[in-house]
């Protein structure tokens, strides 16, 4: 049997591609950026095509540095920025529209449109989704409706949709030669389009956005024994067996091993996801949660989760980067933030897409308040790392609202990890120990993993409990009083970031 195992994993801002070995350890890895297109104010996109080239390159690359051929890796799995909408061409494979990504709020009125009539119950009931604009099937509709000839090719058959993972799965298998049209459970889970208890495409909410039915991607399991193809004779790359697929947070929670219910683990990456493990039991939130499939093995029984999806973390650490220029790189926040003891009285609440869980407000847009003469560039820096652990708290209080469970200590990966005074305020916010694993980068690991348990590189999820390693663990420092003066601070700057935009 091959040694390796690999997994494509595109997000947000860049795509990477890594390789691993049995115990888990990463081989080899290649990273790539691609552009953030924003037109209009709201509205956030991405080249298709620029992903697809940077997604091809990053795995010849990752296989050259490590000297390996395409028949030393036994699998391949992907995993993607979920909802990011892309409508294309099946006899060309050229985009209708760039890529309109999670993030876009272009699609306001639709959401909102649902929520007026009554279809917003039948969506939570059945997607387990509340209408937003963070999901696919309003991005799906804006692009039928706004784009000259979309309507017309996807009602004759010709315009397929899919997020970023059927993008990529159909041209790593082809494109307009034969690629296959797949997407997974977790993924179809994102759309607002499919039945949780069916894991089919529902006629139903297809109706509320007049999408045709042949334009969706087959739905199959997040870890396949059957697989999805193989990668295709023309890649430099071909003839690797394609047997796992799973939305980025969901591949998270596959890395860390959250494989019982009531396991929890918090991404740190672009936004946050906190998804906590329900078992094969549907849990409906009642306090602004999203009910989500969190992975299926093959035909056993679908595993739901619990998910707070908050939009905006460390992109925030990127607007001080890019729109502010107070740090020249994200890893300067850190030393900046440092060199104050304390926020100085300033929250910043970074709700520029509107607030996600637990608030899900459209109408919310970014706001630093409690500012004086006293305040400085680190008392802002220090305030955005808090902002990404207030948010997370937000969602772990909704969380144990709806289950009953209290997280005893909170896995944690993706690359604000590496920031230690971050990881030590998370500690302290939520008031509970944090632990981060060895390997950070737990989205492409669990995506390969999906992929290596579909064709017996590990022979079960107890293998996979073996390959994780605690790296460092923040136990919380501050005292109750001082945790609960701090969050009525950040709760009251929430109040102050509604209301900002008129949504009808």
């Amino acid at each position: 049997m091959a040694d390796y195992v690999g997994a494509i994993d595109q997000g947000t801002t860049s795509t990477r591609f890594m390789i691993f070995d049995h115990a888990g350890n990463e081989v080899s890895k290649h990273q790539l950026e691609h552009e953030q297109i924003m037109p209009r104010p709201g509205w956030v996109e991405h080249n298709p095509v620029e992903i697809w080239e940077r997604s091809t390159s990053v795995v010849q690359t990752a296989l050259n540095s490590a000297l390996l051929q395409p028949s030393d890796l036994a699998a391949m799995g992907v995993t993607n920025q979920r909802e990011t909408t892309v409508v294309w061409n099946r006899k060309t494979g050229r985009p209708y529209y760039n890529a309109i990504v999670w993030q876009d709020t272009r699609t306001d009125k639709i959401a909102s449109a649902l929520d007026r009539d009554g279809r917003g119950d039948v969506i939570r009931e059945k997607a387990g989704l509340p209408p937003a604009t963070y999901f696919s099937g309003g991005k799906i509709q804006w692009i039928l409706e706004n784009v000259p000839g979309a309507r017309a090719d996807a009602d004759s058959g010709d315009a397929l949709f899919g997020n970023t993972d059927s993008w990529l799965l159909w041209n790593l298998t082809g494109g307009p030669d034969g690629g296959v049209h797949v997407t997974d459970v977790t993924n179809a889970s994102r759309t607002m389009l499919m039945n949780l208890e069916t894991l089919d495409w529902d006629d139903e909410l297809l109706g509320f956005f007049d999408i045709p039915r042949q334009m969706l991607p087959q739905i199959r399991p997040s870890s396949d024994p059957s697989g999805y193809g193989v990668t295709s004779k023309s890649l430099a790359y071909g003839g690797i067996p394609l047997t796992g697929d799973l939305g980025d947070q969901q591949a998270a929670m596959f890395g860390q091993v959250c494989f019982a219910p009531g396991e929890a683990k918090n991404t740190y990456g672009t936004g946050n996801f906190l998804l906590l493990n329900t078992g094969t039991e549907l849990v409906r939130s009642k306090n602004g949660l999203l009910t989500t499939v969190c992975y299926q093995f093959g035909t056993d029984a679908p595993v739901y989760a619990l998910e707070g999806s908050i939009a905006v973390t460390g992109s925030a650490v990127q607007w001080l980067r890019d729109q502010l220029g107070i740090i020249a790189g994200a890893a300067e926040v850190e030393s900046l933030a440092r060199r104050v003891d304390d926020n100085g009285g300033v929250y910043f609440v970074p709700a520029f897409s509107g607030l996600f869980a637990p608030y899900w407000r459209s109408d919310a847009r970014g706001a630093i308040v409690g500012l004086s003469r006293y305040n400085s560039n680190a008392h802002i820096a220090r305030a955005t790392l808090e902002a990404i652990c207030y948010q997370s708290r937000d969602v772990s209080e909704a969380m144990e609202a709806d289950s009953g469970v209290h997280v005893e200590v909170l896995k944690v990966d993706g690359g604000v990890t590496a920031n230690n005074l971050c990881m030590q305020m998370q500690a302290d916010i939520l008031g509970v120990p944090v632990s981060r694993p060895i390997v950070a980068e737990t989205t492409a690991l669990g995506a390969a993993y999906a992929a290596g348990l579909a064709v017996g590189f590990w022979k079960n999820t107890d293998e996979l409990r073996e390959n994780w390693n605690e790296s460092h663990r923040w136990t919380p420092e501050w005292t109750e009083e001082q945790r609960t003066a701090a969050y009525a601070g950040w709760k009251k700057a929430v109040t102050r970031s509604l209301d900002w935009v008129d949504v009808e």
